[in-house]
């Protein structure tokens, strides 16, 4: 009789036999979600507040404050992090819950460049009214 511990494998049996193991990945991914969403706290926080005092403003005014470098520059980060932030987000709930390698993949690679799209159609037109 042996004193050696019985060593529970932590791989399903299919991950054992394709041989696909941890990604390793899945923690920086965890990580940069948290970080973008502490990130985008003071922002939104900005924004909204920002967007409820021109409540009446005319078209000029908002435009005017747009253009202003330090509001130009706070809209770009935002644009960027919300954009981020969305693709990540739905790669995750996608990785989740489809089947489907094929589907799984062609999906991540839509949504990530409908949000790279957005996003920078959304910073050329900030950037159009800040220059």
């Amino acid at each position: 009789m042996s004193d050696t511990p019985t060593r529970i494998p932590l791989q399903s049996p299919l991950g054992r036999v394709r041989g696909l193991g941890s990604a390793k990945q899945g923690s920086h991914h965890w990580w940069i979600q948290r970080v973008n969403s502490v990130a985008m706290v003071p922002l939104m926080l900005w924004f909204i507040i920002s967007v409820a005092t021109m409540g009446g403003k005319e078209h000029a005014e908002v435009v005017a404050w747009i253009g202003h470098p330090l509001n130009a520059t706070l809209l770009l980060l935002s644009i960027g992090l919300a954009f981020q932030h969305a693709a990540s987000g739905m790669q995750v709930v996608i990785e989740d819950y489809t089947r489907s390698e094929m589907v799984r993949m062609a999906m991540i690679l839509a949504v990530k460049a409908a949000c790279a799209l957005f996003g920078v159609l959304a910073a050329v037109a900030v950037l159009k009214i800040a220059i």
